[in-house]
């Protein structure tokens, strides 16, 4: 069960989740982050990392942002990112 990144994620430009991920999963779209849930090791750093809660299991996920489990495993269908961002 991966973590995802739901909608208060969409326009932040913090990474705090991505500096406190040890395997690099999280990896940047065009306006939010998305975990990887084939890297996701659900070892649950960044979840508390993040500053506007957007990281949540996928099983607690809420209602109202169920369609961002489907959004995430498509955008790694879709190719995704190769390239994680910068830790700076």
């Amino acid at each position: 069960m991966p973590y995802i990144i739901t909608e208060p994620c969409i326009g932040t430009e913090d990474k705090s989740c991505v500096e406190v991920c040890p395997v690099d999963c999280i990896h940047p779209g065009e306006n939010q982050l998305f975990i990887n849930p084939d890297e996701c090791i659900e070892c649950a750093a960044c979840e508390p990392a993040c500053p506007v809660n957007a990281i949540y299991l996928d099983v607690d996920v809420p209602e109202k942002w169920k369609d961002y489990i489907h959004k995430n495993s498509d955008f790694f269908v879709q190719g995704g990112s190769p390239i994680p961002p910068s830790k700076d």
